[in-house]
């Protein structure tokens, strides 16, 4: 049996002491290598870090590591603060703010630092990232260079993941890997906590993440749950948090693109809450291309039901209040998938930015609501 070859592992040039150098190229955004990368250290100044980071040009730092995260804040202090517009539309303004985060990130994704065997950052006075880069990229075998946000990113991730995030209905802490949401915002975790059980027996969770959701609907006495997600990470997640909270023979977490084979009483999903494109990949849990993962619930869902079985979509209206989508399209997305409403719980926002008055879009994060459609099939 063939196999088509992997692709070569994308790599960095350049040029430094006359010699031309090159190594294996990581970027937690996917983006491609850069062309242009000069080679600095402590003597840049951030108005030149920042006029080259304009131009598209890449800097390979080869100073000292605190000095280079002092570098990367200066920079980003230099960049433009987003406000809206007098009389500007609401989506048209969001879209902006988006754009303008992309760019944001693109520029600061410049300074990048050279990465060696162990793993380890190869600078002065650089930290120990060897788990938490493991954790993130996996093992770094030969020379590699990657952006210090990635690198800052992965040690953040990584503290996360040792901390853990309280979760009060499951009184336990949930562990979230790199590029796997944090479950922060409770008052969602409490609609499926809260909402009456069609039955006990059987419950797939789509698009389980951390498997938080697919543990709350455990706790609760459903005996069995099989927990789906397209991304490995975030299985290897789920199963270590299930296995964690003594739920792993409850519940069975399973590699795969939305809903497994069979029917269930329950089928729980919580997709990504706002259109758009994703960018990183915690983007992945808040922004979904064109409502794809949102069209394919409401699609496949009354294929997935048991008679009388529910599918519990928890998701905010944000989407809503920023133009992005309105509600007339989901109720149209939810008839044309032979569904019908049968409840809709709603709790409004906890979380800091709805109470934030500085934010762009207060006004619209003020007025959210998050809910819990309970969703039957039509006769």
């Amino acid at each position: 049996m063939s196999h088509e070859p992997l692709p070569p592992a994308p790599t960095l040039s350049w040029t430094e002491a006359d010699t031309e150098h090159t190594a294996l190229w990581f970027s937690a955004s996917g983006a491609a290598a850069p062309k242009k990368v000069q080679v600095v250290d402590d003597s840049l100044t951030a108005d030149d870090a920042h006029r080259l980071a304009a131009q598209g040009t890449a800097m390979l730092w080869r100073g000292d590591y605190h000095n280079a995260r002092q570098l990367l804040s200066a920079m980003a202090r230099r960049l433009p603060v987003f406000s809206r517009h007098d009389g500007e539309d609401v989506a048209k303004a969001f879209y902006r703010y988006r754009q303008g985060r992309t760019q944001r990130a693109r520029m600061l994704g410049l300074l990048l630092v050279p990465l060696e065997e162990g793993p380890a950052v190869a600078l002065r006075r650089a930290p120990d990232v060897a788990e938490a880069w493991r954790a993130a990229a996996g093992d770094v075998a030969e020379a590699m260079v990657a952006p210090l946000q990635d690198v800052l990113g992965a040690v953040g991730a990584f503290e996360w993941r040792r901390n853990g995030v309280f979760v009060q209905e499951l009184d336990a802490l949930i562990h979230p890997h790199y590029g796997t949401f944090a479950p922060i915002r409770s008052e969602y975790l409490g609609l499926v906590e809260q909402a009456p059980l069609p039955s006990r027996e059987l419950a797939f969770d789509i698009g389980t993440g951390t498997g938080v959701l697919a543990a709350i609907v455990a706790r609760r006495g459903v005996k069995h749950v099989v927990a789906t997600d397209s991304e490995p990470r975030a299985i290897a997640c789920a199963r270590e948090n299930l296995t964690a909270l003594g739920l792993a023979d409850v519940i069975e977490a399973r590699l795969g693109d939305m809903f497994p084979e069979g029917r269930a009483p329950l089928v729980v999903c919580n997709p990504p809450w706002l259109p758009g494109t994703a960018n990183t990949l915690l983007d992945n849990a808040v922004y979904d291309p064109k409502s794809r993962m949102l069209k394919a619930f409401l699609n496949g869902l009354s294929g997935h039901l048991v008679p009388g079985g529910e599918g519990w979509l928890v998701i905010s209206d944000l989407a809503e209040h920023l133009g992005l989508r309105s509600r007339e399209e989901l109720m149209g997305w939810i008839e044309k998938g032979g569904l019908e409403v049968l409840d809709k719980l709603d709790t409004p926002p906890k979380h800091p930015r709805s109470m934030d008055r500085s934010d762009p879009f207060f006004a619209a994060r003020s007025k959210e609501t998050t809910s819990l459609w309970r969703l039957g099939a039509k006769a």
